[in-house]
């Protein structure tokens, strides 16, 4: 009988970006938890093998030496795995344990084989990370498992008593897809990072497109989900997307559906084109449409200069985002919780994600769900395919059809036309011309008037108050920074009477507030002074747009995302530089008193120790990490990482971090500091930013147009909360926030501080 629990870990079938963060997460989790973790390298095959493993096994040594048990075979495919072998690995793309698809597991021989090699290394609990035939493998091996054994043991392969210590395998599965077509989980592995590869490669198509007025057609993954493709157009503003779940639909060809369309934006003055088309996508017949017949089409109804991008397996590679890095950790972290309890685990299960919440769904029915989509696409069941893939999906679909098009559709006459103007206010934000063109091009397209107010309040106050119009949109869904300007103007005085002034002066009859901390201040005292002024006695709705997420009722504001990547992106850089010369780097990030970002950019790039004014530092604090540090520098540790809000601590600053380490360290490692700086504030937005900016530019507009026809319209603040989009009341603001430090007094994010620490330390005894 064996001392400490013992569980294995696996990759398996096609790799993707953040598999190597959730192997990080397993094994750091398991250790700290006192578990002893065994890799089973190139998946199942590798577990098939055994003790000869057919391919060399990756190395993630390159920046941590092996603190291990050396004395063990190289070539064995099931082996301990220790603390350091995962050190350095959460920015790297594909997996370090190796991944195959294996022949020799589909039979029962080949799963005889490996249970027998599981039973002689003490495992009985299997985290399986791999897509839907990963899982459904796993769920097999753990229902034959009492009869393998059984015939192990009458083949005198293992021993009864053997047998007997291990009567059942429990199963944990985290679904690792760049596809995202797993049910159970709002996003799989993989799949922001394959995003973020084609919202990269069409912005740099676009531009050369645009030179040379050309149309690309271009072909992404997603066999029969066409996720990528439907949100990759949405994040690029492109003209036209074909999925698997809705073909054209129209009276006539989809070739003249789209031919129109794509006509009518080349006559509007449109330079560029850009097809997006899912691999898997169809007619209604059930043909195959391929990205050359696309460009076939195009060439001969529209006489286009066309061109075909196959993406290809670029989605599929690269260092994985922020959202995949942390996304794979809190989900291994989840699933060692799940397997090492000592219940029995009569079936198993997935861990998945839903919202900003870990959720567990019987894996089964998961994959079955799963298949059931498939099975309506190949049947024809459109409708049904795309009633299981859920309503944010289909919401995307429609809006979508709307903001393709080269100008709006006719509105219903009997709709009441309304005046709605848009603002940005507070600091810039990554996502606020996507938000602004969306808000836009859907108000214009259900026949309201869109006015945009420049620099925020100092133009709503000044009468900076020009209409949008379709085209004046253009472009914006993919530019970062703001187009009407911001600022962190509150207005004061005689300023509300001119607000209410121009308000009335224009006919306003709803506010859409896209910003920061110093928007939601000044939406709150207008909707605080509407018995003063019955001007401001209009609908008002303050959109969370602010790289802090430090907004009140907003688990994710827009612009955190793109902030994120901006820090892992250089920190990831600086990790190279430390590496090379034995230094420990103090990294400043933003976020005012809000540590979101200092926690999420720790997480996910693996920082040895995160300062947040949430959990204030102390001098105490200060000397257990400098000896900790010290400590890992002399057993061979090459890197230090230090993550700090700046404004963790009035006293405690980076200036004084930075020269308390380099004194007390100087014998053994080197101290830099890095201020990031508007570097995170940056760029252009994720695909994540453009995709929530949509979302809530959307559901934003459609609360205004409701509220407005009522005679005591509300004001409300905008969030997601739990993956669902709310609004709450302008009132109950001041009880949300503490204004002092300008956050929210609940922050949900604050649970995954713990996990953070315990990820970064390695247990006393190493291996």
């Amino acid at each position: 009988m064996q001392e400490k629990k013992r569980l294995g870990v696996l990759t398996s079938g096609g790799d993707s970006p953040g598999m190597n963060a959730a192997v990080r997460a397993v094994v750091r989790a398991a250790l700290a938890k006192g578990a002893e973790v065994y890799a089973i390298y190139e998946g199942y095959q590798g577990m098939v093998e055994g003790g000869e493993c057919p391919l060399p096994a990756p190395s993630s040594r390159d920046n941590e030496p092996f603190m291990g048990n050396v004395s063990l075979p190289q070539q064995a495919c099931i082996r301990p795995i220790f603390w350091h072998e995962v050190s350095g690995i959460l920015q790297k793309g594909g997996t370090i344990i190796g991944t195959a698809r294996s022949l020799a597991f589909k039979t029962r021989e080949g799963r005889r084989r490996a249970a027998r090699n599981l039973i002689r290394e003490g495992i009985d609990r299997l985290v399986a990370i791999g897509g839907d035939g990963t899982l459904t493998g796993a769920d097999l091996f753990r229902r034959e498992w009492s009869e393998l054994l059984k015939e192990l043991v009458e083949n005198g392969e293992i021993r009864p008593e053997e047998a007997a210590a291990y009567p059942q395998l429990a199963i944990v599965g985290l679904t690792a897809s760049i596809d995202n077509d797993m049910y159970g989980s709002d996003m799989t592995i993989g799949t922001d990072t394959a995003l973020h590869r084609i919202t990269e490669a069409v912005d740099a198509i676009s531009s050369t497109a645009a030179s040379h007025q050309r149309t690309f057609v271009v072909e992404v993954m997603g066999r029969n989900c066409g996720y990528l493709a439907l949100m990759g157009a949405i994040a690029t503003g492109a003209d036209w997307v074909m999925i698997p779940e809705q073909p054209p639909q129209d009276n006539g060809s989809w070739e003249d559906r789209m031919c129109s369309v794509l006509k009518a934006g080349r006559d509007s003055g449109r330079r560029d084109t850009i097809v997006i088309v899912a691999e898997g996508s169809r007619d209604s017949d059930g043909n195959p449409i391929s990205s050359d017949r696309i460009k076939q089409v195009l060439e001969e109804r529209l006489g286009e200069d066309a061109r075909v991008t196959i993406l290809g397996h670029v989605q599929r590679g690269g260092s994985p985002s922020a959202f995949d890095r942390n996304l794979s950790t809190l989900l291994g972290c989840a699933a060692v919780d799940e397997i090492l309890k000592d219940e029995p685990h009569p079936e198993p299960l997935l861990i998945g994600m839903h919202g900003n919440r870990i959720v567990r769904s019987p894996l089964m029915h998961c994959v079955q769900q799963t298949h059931v989509v498939a099975e309506a696409i190949a049947n024809g069941e459109y409708e049904r395919a795309m009633d299981l893939r859920g309503n944010s999906f289909k919401d995307a679909c429609h809006t979508f059809q709307t903001l393709m098009q080269a100008a709006p559709h006719t509105p219903s006459s009997d709709r009441q036309s309304r005046r709605i103007a848009v603002l940005n206010c507070g600091a810039a934000a990554p996502g606020m011309n996507t938000a602004v063109r969306a808000a836009v091009r859907l108000g214009i397209d259900r026949g309201h008037t869109m006015l945009g107010i420049d620099r925020g309040f100092r133009g709503l106050i000044d009468g900076s108050i020009k209409e949008l119009g379709w085209l004046s949109v253009r472009g914006w869904a993919t530019t970062g920074g703001s187009e009407l300007g911001t600022s962190r103007k509150l207005p004061e005085g005689r300023d509300f009477y001119q607000i209410a002034r121009q308000l009335e002066a224009h006919d306003i009859h709803g506010l859409l507030m896209i910003g920061g901390w110093a928007g939601y201040e000044a939406i709150y005292q207008l909707y605080s002074q509407r018995d003063t002024f019955p001007a401001f006695n209009i609908p008002m709705l303050c959109v969370p747009a602010s790289i802090d997420n430090n907004l009140p009722g907003a688990e994710l504001s827009i612009g955190t995302d793109t902030a994120l990547n901006n820090i892992i992106e250089a920190v990831d850089k600086i990790k190279q530089s430390a590496v090379a010369s034995n230094r420990c780097f103090v990294v400043k990030v933003m976020g005012r008193y809000c540590g979101y970002l200092a926690v999420m950019s720790g997480l996910a790039t693996g920082a040895e120790r995160v300062y947040i004014h949430e959990e204030q530092i102390t001098l105490t604090d200060l000397q257990k990490d400098i000896t900790d540090l010290i400590e890992g520098f002399k057993h061979g540790k090459r890197v230090g990482l230090i993550v700090c809000n700046e404004n963790a601590h009035p006293v405690y600053n980076t200036d004084f971090i930075c020269s308390l380490f380099a004194e007390e360290g100087r014998e053994v490692f080197q101290v830099r500091q890095a201020i990031l700086g508007h570097l995170q504030q940056g760029g252009d937005p994720t695909p994540f930013d453009r995709i929530q900016a949509t979302r809530l530019a959307e559901k934003g507009l459609d609360f205004l147009i409701d509220e407005a026809q009522k005679p005591n319209p509300a004001g409300a603040l905008m969030g997601v909360e739990g993956g669902q989009v709310k609004f709450i009341d302008l009132s109950l603001m001041p009880r949300m926030v503490d204004k002092t430090f300008r956050r929210p007094k609940d922050q949900w994010w604050f649970d995954i501080w713990p996990m953070s620490k315990m990820l970064a330390q390695p247990p006393k005894k190493i291996g």
